[in-house]
């Protein structure tokens, strides 16, 4: 069987091996071939090939893996899905697709215009709702205002809807998505032999973050939490946007030789170390559909402070496997401060969170997810 699959993620084409990757050299053992039409990388434009560009793999079984980039900006996105599409399908004839969807929505308005040119039945994937809960800019307001009125009229054309946590199916309901139609089916993939290694690094650092740096991370009220703690020290692992700014901000607060930048990792061994190079993991996100680097931490045996966002509610028990912040500065830093200032409560919040290991095993997970696209051919 084959899939399609139509997505906004270019990180593999960047060099990344990241969630993305892991996901598709396990998804690849159940199909003969995945195809990823995706956007153009942004440091630099790609020409696709004919057989477009393959991903190289570190396992044997299973179909290969091409991903297909747009020549063009994103205004020419729709027509290189509807186009490129069209000639896959053509030539290899893909059973279903699915389609990553998020705000400006044209990845499923691309497979809506190919779906009715090819008849391929496709999957509609919605792992977030931009700006939900909580928005941290216009931009994210004016998303969220848009999933609102998109979404259940994207739903219905295609054959499912695939969600990965519950908050967002409450929410598509609310919305008007048909309930019969949505399927719920995590995509935080935890790898045991990546998670579970005996050989821990020594502790550097008082708190570790890791994320995209983007305002929606909150990563500027937990530098704010850090200031008034004094002593603290910071590790912020990842890369985006807003990190010149945050740098210019630990510098004016006069913090800097307390906090690093170490920007981003090339593998999840990698950032697995890194964090755990710190006592406690703080996740601060405004919104979110995992996290996955949440839970990442947790199955290593760290200590999280997080936000009620995404699955976490789900995940965590205030007090017993985790503990919950409002996300503000002055919460943030009395959390923080309390927890580092007590080793018990650390070992046995550790403890118990090494226990999200059993719910989101990665081969079981991700054969769930193929199972459902095959069944939508």
């Amino acid at each position: 069987m084959k899939l399609l699959m139509i997505s906004g993620d270019r990180s593999i084409l960047q060099g990344k091996m990241g969630a993305f990757w892991y996901t598709l050299q396990e998804l690849r053992k159940h199909f003969d071939r995945i195809d990823v039409i995706c956007p153009r990388i942004p440091e630099k434009s790609v020409e696709a090939s004919e057989s477009g560009q393959r991903l190289v793999s570190d396992v044997k079984e299973g179909g290969e893996v091409f991903f297909h980039p747009c020549p063009q900006s994103l205004l020419f996105q729709v027509p290189w899905i509807v186009n490129r599409g069209k000639h896959l399908i053509q030539q290899y004839g893909h059973d279903v697709m699915t389609v990553h969807d998020y705000p400006p929505f044209y990845n499923g308005i691309g497979a809506r215009k190919l779906h009715t040119i090819t008849k391929v039945p496709y999957v509609v994937e919605i792992h977030h709702i931009v700006g939900w809960p909580k928005a941290a800019s216009l931009s994210e307001r004016i998303g969220r205002w848009m999933s609102k009125i998109y979404i259940s009229t994207d739903a219905k054309n295609a054959r499912a809807v695939r969600v990965v946590n519950d908050t967002v199916e409450k929410q598509l309901c609310a919305w008007g998505v048909e309930w019969k139609k949505i399927e719920n089916i995590s995509s935080l993939y935890l790898d045991k032999d990546i998670l579970t290694t005996a050989i821990k690094p020594p502790v550097l650092y008082d708190v570790s973050f890791c994320g995209r740096l983007v305002a929606n991370k909150g990563l500027s009220e937990l530098i704010d939490a850090i200031g008034i703690l004094q002593t603290a020290r910071l590790l912020v692992i990842g890369d985006g946007p807003e990190r010149a700014k945050m740098e210019i901000k630990v510098k004016r607060m006069g913090i800097d030789n307390r906090v690093t930048f170490l920007g981003w990792l090339p593998t999840q061994e990698a950032v697995s170390g890194a964090i755990q190079t710190a006592r406690i993991f703080v996740m601060n996100s405004k919104s979110e559909g995992g996290p996955r680097i949440a839970l990442e931490s947790m199955a290593c045996g760290m200590p999280v402070i997080v936000t009620r966002v995404g699955v976490m509610p789900e995940v965590i028990t205030d007090g017993e496997n985790g503990i919950f912040t409002t996300g503000t500065a002055d919460d943030l830093s009395k959390k923080i401060g309390m927890l580092l200032g007590n080793e018990k409560q650390q070992e046995s919040l550790g403890e118990e969170a090494k226990k999200v290991l059993d719910m989101y095993e990665r081969t079981k997970l991700i054969r769930q997810y193929a199972e459902f696209l095959k069944k939508q051919a």
